[in-house]
C-alpha cells in the first residue's frame, strides 16, 4: 500500500502562522524521508485560528525548496474561487520550481459568506457540477496547451519546465465529483474523512465513468485515492485518546462551531470520555469518520478500507491538537504498513 498525506497547517496553542508553516514544513520533510508517495497541503479561509493553509499555491513552493523527491500538490486548490488560467499559471510556475512532482488537486467547497464576497465568489451558480467541470477542463487544458487552434486561448502558454506537465486530480466528496472525474479521464481522490458513508459509491461511480483519454499524463484506467482520518499511537488506547481530538471537533461542526480545536482533555470532557478504541476488524457496512489503532491496528484498518474501495493508496488526512503527536503518529503508520 502507498501511503501519502494532506497537512492542513493547524496553528499551534499560542502559536502563529508562522510556527504552523515551520511545522508544515517539518511534516513534509519526514514524509519524505519516510517513503509517502505524496503531500498535499489543503486550503481554508477565515480560520486562521486555528488553520494558516489558505494559500496552498504559496506554501507548495516554499515546500519544493525544502524537499527533493516527494510529490507535492494542494488537498486541494478551491476552483470555485478563481480562474482556470491563473490556477493554470500557478501550477505551472510550482513544476518549474519541482519539475516532475507536482499534483494539481482540484477541489471546490464554499466558506463563510464573508470569505466567498471577500475571494468574489458566486454562491448561486445554476449549475455548480457543469461550472465545476468547465473550470476543470480549462485547467488541464491550460496545463496540457491542448486548446484547439481556433479556440481563444490557443496562443496563451503556460510557463513551466518542460518535463511532465502537473498531474491534475478531481478531489470531492460526493458522487458527483466522482463522475466529473471519471468522464474527464482525471485521477481521483475521495475525502472520506468528510463523508465516509459515500466513499464506496464514490469510488465505484468514477469507475464505472471513467473515460481514457490521451493527454499528457493522463492515467490509461481509473487511479484513485482514498482520504481518511487516521491517528496512530504505541497503543489502541493511547490512539483512541488522540483521536478524542478529532471527534469534539466534528461534534462542534455539527453544532455550528467552525474553524475550533480542542485539547486532547477538553475533547474527552466534551465527549464524555474517552472514545472506544476503533476495532481491528470492521464490519461490511462499517466506515468510521476517524480510525485509531496502533501500528498493527491501523495498517490491518487500512488494509480493510482500502480493499472496500479498490485503491493501492491511502491519504492521511488528522485532526489532532500536538504537532509531535501528529509526526509520531505518521511515523507509525509508515511503520505499520511496511513504506519505511
Amino acid at each position: 500500500m502507498q501511503l501519502s498525506a494532506v497537512d492542513l497547517s493547524p496553528v499551534p496553542d499560542s502559536g502563529t502562522a508562522a510556527d504552523a508553516y515551520e511545522n508544515t514544513v517539518e511534516a513534509a520533510q519526514q514524509a519524505e524521508r519516510l517513503g509517502f508517495e505524496r503531500f498535499w497541503v489543503a486550503e481554508h479561509h477565515a480560520m486562521t485560528d486555528t488553520l494558516a493553509g489558505t494559500t496552498p499555491e504559496v506554501l507548495l513552493g516554499h515546500l519544493a525548496a525544502e524537499t527533493d523527491t516527494i510529490r507535492l500538490g494542494s488537498g486541494a486548490v478551491l476552483l470555485n474561487h478563481y480562474s482556470p488560467f491563473k490556477v493554470a499559471e500557478v501550477f505551472g510556475a510550482l513544476d518549474g520550481l519541482a519539475p516532475g512532482r507536482i499534483d494539481a488537486g482540484l477541489g471546490r467547497a464554499n466558506g463563510s459568506p464573508a470569505a466567498d464576497r471577500a475571494l468574489g465568489t458566486d454562491r448561486h451558480a445554476t449549475d455548480p457540477d457543469g461550472d465545476h467541470r468547465e473550470k476543470i477542463e480549462a485547467v488541464v487544458a491550460h496545463l496540457a496547451d491542448e486548446f484547439p487552434d481556433d479556440h481563444a486561448y490557443s496562443d496563451l502558454d503556460i510557463a513551466r519546465s518542460g518535463a511532465e506537465p502537473p498531474l491534475p486530480w478531481v478531489l470531492g466528496s460526493s458522487p458527483s465529483s466522482a463522475a466529473i472525474a471519471g468522464e474527464l479521464g482525471l485521477r481521483y481522490c475521495f475525502a472520506a474523512f468528510i463523508r465516509p458513508g459515500f466513499a464506496e459509491r464514490a469510488v465505484e461511480t468514477y469507475r464505472d465513468r471513467f473515460e481514457p483519454t490521451d493527454g499528457p499524463g493522463a492515467p490509461d484506467s481509473p487511479h484513485a485515492i482514498v482520504a481518511v482520518n487516521a491517528v496512530c499511537a504505541p497503543t489502541d488506547a493511547a490512539a483512541a485518546r488522540r483521536r478524542a481530538v478529532a471527534e469534539a471537533s466534528f461534534a462542534r461542526m455539527r453544532r455550528g462551531i467552525v474553524g475550533t480545536r480542542p485539547s486532547i482533555e477538553e475533547a474527552i470532557d466534551e465527549l464524555g470520555g474517552v472514545p472506544d478504541p476503533t476495532p481491528a476488524t470492521l464490519d461490511a457496512d462499517e466506515w468510521p469518520r476517524a480510525i485509531s489503532g496502533n501500528p498493527d491496528t491501523i495498517a490491518g484498518l487500512l488494509e480493510q478500507l482500502a480493499d472496500r474501495v479498490g485503491v493501492d493508496e491511502v491519504m492521511i488526512q488528522h485532526v489532532q491538537a500536538d504537532h509531535d503527536d501528529a509526526l509520531e503518529s505518521h511515523e507509525l503508520i509508515a511503520g505499520g504498513v511496511g513504506v519505511v
